[in-house]
């Protein structure tokens, strides 16, 4: 009889992550608890514990590994379709899936828990925009956006509109809104003089 020993740390990571993953995307978090994960990925809550320090930041890591690949920023060389693809990619997951509500709660929940506000700005958020400031990069290097902008306030601009129809859900998140979000920030809204 073999014994198989101790898996490698990245390796447990990693079954982790995926077993929140696909609980946060078919279910939500509603059923979500270290319990649950442990038995399903076969890790001790110990360790859990000593990776993650409340459900929220497991959750919320849980959530960014599954949807990294839905979110990958596209770079087809022109950033007027590959906005429009990872904003419509974004959108889509918000507004289709479970995953949705899951990162709203977990919004909502950050802003009276420190531990998940902190786990959301490195695992989450400060990911996404560093992806998007990237790619936005690419285009100014080549000549598709200017370079005196500040590709942090495009950031703002564009998936914090987005956001704000999730949050305060007075109009919904469509395409036809995002092409509208990409056209006038890339065409810019002031009338042209003849």
């Amino acid at each position: 009889m073999t014994r198989r020993g101790r898996r490698p740390a990245e390796e447990v990571r990693a079954d982790i992550l995926e077993a929140v993953g696909a609980i946060l995307l078919s279910e939500g978090s509603a059923n979500l608890t270290f319990e649950r994960v442990s038995r399903e990925a076969s890790v001790s809550k110990t360790t859990l514990y000593k990776w993650w320090p409340s459900m929220g930041a497991l959750a919320l890591d849980g959530y960014f590994h599954a949807v990294e690949g839905t979110l990958a920023f596209p770079d087809t060389g022109d950033i007027r379709v590959d906005l429009i693809s990872q904003l419509r990619a974004f959108g889509e997951l918000m507004t289709r899936t479970p995953g949705g509500r899951v990162l709203t709660e977990l919004i909502g929940r950050s802003q009276t828990d420190e531990d998940l506000a902190i786990a959301y700005r490195r695992l989450y958020s400060s990911q996404r925009r560093r992806l998007a400031c990237e790619r936005l990069r690419r285009a100014q290097e080549v000549g598709q956006i200017r370079s005196d902008v500040d590709l942090q306030i495009i950031v703002d601009q564009l998936w914090g509109a987005v956001y704000h129809r999730l949050l305060i859900p007075d109009e919904p998140v469509t395409d036809r809104f995002i092409d509208g979000l990409v056209t006038n920030l890339l065409d810019g809204v002031a009338s042209r003089k003849a």
